[in-house]
């Protein structure tokens, strides 16, 4: 079955291109020019993908973005017009899964959208094969007061389930299933964001900031997830 996009922009000529090259590739694409019809039309469709521009009228990308990242775990990839690092960690912040600065080839934007899908797709297939086999004693990873539930994709600390965006999950994951193993920036974008991710480690930095921020005592001296002068992390559990 053909995957769904929903396109959110309000400049016409950009939303009409987007659109035409997105079906000429076999996509489903609807497309809306605001905020707030991006929110009606995301609940309607339950798209693959939304692709999003910041700046809207009626409420922007950024606060689109962090409402739909707590009801669904559809794919984001931001549009932005300035080449503003704000922008891009504020992006990832809310639970945009890619950014993309204005003006982009629509080649790259092809291999983006491309890119983001592969991986959903691959994230389903694990999730269903996990569910069908996995043993109860692979329910969960616990590490002291830490526990990472993989059937609910939850990561509980003192009993309390914490809020945690589904990348910082993955990497998480990725971190604890490799514990007291040293693990390259570049390893970890590889793995946990896939090889044709178009960024850098920056983005491992920033999500294990956001990380120590969650599960350790004093982010600022981390116990749990450490770093490697010169290397990169090791997750001590």
């Amino acid at each position: 079955m053909p995957e769904t996009i929903l396109i959110v922009e309000d400049e016409l000529s950009l939303q009409e291109t987007l659109a035409y090259n997105l079906k000429k590739e076999g996509y489903i694409v609807e497309t809306v020019g605001d905020g707030r019809s991006a929110l009606e039309a995301a609940r309607r469709l339950k798209p693959d993908l939304i692709v999003l521009d910041i700046m809207l009228p009626e409420m922007d990308g950024f606060e689109v973005a962090r409402i739909l990242r707590k009801e669904m775990s559809a794919a984001i990839l931001m549009l932005t017009a300035r080449d503003d690092e704000i922008d891009r960690v504020v992006g990832l912040e809310v639970g945009a899964d890619d950014y993309l600065t204005k003006p982009f080839s629509m080649r790259e934007l092809m291999a983006r959208v491309k890119s983001q899908l592969r991986r959903a797709r691959l994230l389903r297939e694990e999730m269903g094969k996990d569910s069908a086999t996995s043993m109860p004693k692979h329910e969960t990873l616990t590490f002291d007061n830490l526990i990472i539930n993989l059937t609910r994709r939850e990561v509980i600390l003192n009993d309390q389930v914490i809020q945690i965006k589904p990348k910082e999950y993955e990497l998480l994951l990725f971190l604890a299933e490799h514990r007291r193993q040293m693990l390259s920036r570049e390893f970890i974008l590889e793995r946990v964001w896939g090889w044709d991710f178009i960024g850098d480690s920056r983005t491992v930095d920033v999500h294990v900031r956001w990380l120590r921020q969650k599960i350790e005592v004093d982010s600022s001296n981390p116990i749990r997830i450490v770093t490697v002068r010169g290397g990169g992390y090791r997750f001590e559990g």
